[in-house]
């Protein structure tokens, strides 16, 4: 049976993924070489995918395994060989789609329509924080604060603005990023502990919603919803009660997964958000927002249909 293994990885320079798939009579099976794991699924195709991510001129590239509703089940990011990959699900019995003329927001929702037993194989291995880096993080830390202090201290704005510019540049371009990112970002020893209070107490008050790492959901005026992941805002939709704006929130489980689904007044998905959402501070910022909220127990056929439905809806 012949084996394949991505040629490069998922990015340009990226490290490849010590992946290796094969497929037999509609069977595709992927090991992880580097966990040992092995996962077969059955897909009713095979999507390929290549696409430039928001907020970035980096480009992401890999295959997704697909059920017959269009949800992924597998997630393979890396440079694979596509026609390889198209001879090998062709001897397999399986068909192929492309995302060659698709937007890069229609190949995202593509991406993010997942189905229960959804999984993610990046044939990596995992980077452990050991408690040297965690101790040697905190020193360059206090060594940067204080340089940073003496700057500010004697007015020297300008110096500090040029440390923290170059502390960037050297970030992106040097591998042991954990020592440089504790000696040139110190102010997120200070200023972490305050924003993460910051970011509570917006929750408590009910105008945001979703933990500090993102993604949660900001309400703006007027009459503006954001969904923000990190530092990017993944999506602006407009509240309201006309078909196509944001008018409540739901609040669902589904077998073993759990989510949120942004809806329209018809019932339409705007956005699917899926991951543990607590259900007060939903109360909250729904009250808040003038945002109704449901929380209910899908089935898998109302599953099906809402994460679909967010294939056409701008994210």
């Amino acid at each position: 049976m012949h084996e394949l293994v991505p040629a490069t990885g998922a990015t340009a320079g990226g490290k490849r993924p010590q992946l290796a798939m094969t497929a037999d009579a509609g069977i595709l099976t992927v090991t992880d070489r580097t966990s040992g794991e092995t996962v077969e699924v059955k897909p009713a195709a095979l999507y390929l995918y290549r696409y430039e991510r928001p907020g970035s001129s980096e480009e992401l590239y890999g295959v997704a395994a697909l059920d017959a509703d269009g949800l992924v089940l597998l997630d393979l990011p890396g440079g694979w060989h596509m026609p390889s990959v198209k001879d090998l699900a062709a001897q397999a019995g399986i068909p192929v789609s492309e995302s060659r003329y698709q937007s890069p927001a229609r190949i995202g929702v593509n991406l993010a329509a997942r189905a229960p037993c959804w999984r993610r194989l990046s044939g990596l291995p995992r980077r452990r924080f050991t408690a040297v880096h965690k101790v040697a993080v905190a020193g360059t830390g206090v060594a940067g604060l204080a340089v940073m202090t003496i700057l500010a201290v004697n007015g020297m704005w300008f110096a500090w603005r040029g440390v923290a510019t170059l502390g960037r540049i050297l970030v992106d371009l040097l591998e042991v990023k954990w020592l440089f990112l504790g000696f040139f970002s110190p102010l997120l020893l200070v200023m972490r502990p305050i924003t993460g209070r910051l970011h509570r107490w917006r929750v408590g008050q009910g105008s945001i919603v979703g933990p500090p790492s993102g993604p949660y959901l900001v309400g703006r005026q007027p009459r503006t919803l954001e969904v923000v992941g990190g530092e990017q805002t993944l999506a602006t939709l407009r509240r309201g009660r006309a078909p196509g704006l944001a008018a409540g929130l739901l609040l669902y489980r589904h077998e073993d997964l759990t989510g949120l689904f942004i809806l329209d007044s018809l019932g339409k998905a705007l956005h699917h958000l899926p991951g543990p959402w607590p259900a007060a501070d939903l109360d909250r910022f729904a009250k808040r927002n003038d945002l109704t909220l449901a929380v209910h127990g899908l089935t898998h056929d109302e599953y099906t249909t809402l994460a679909k439905s967010t294939k056409s809806a701008t994210p």
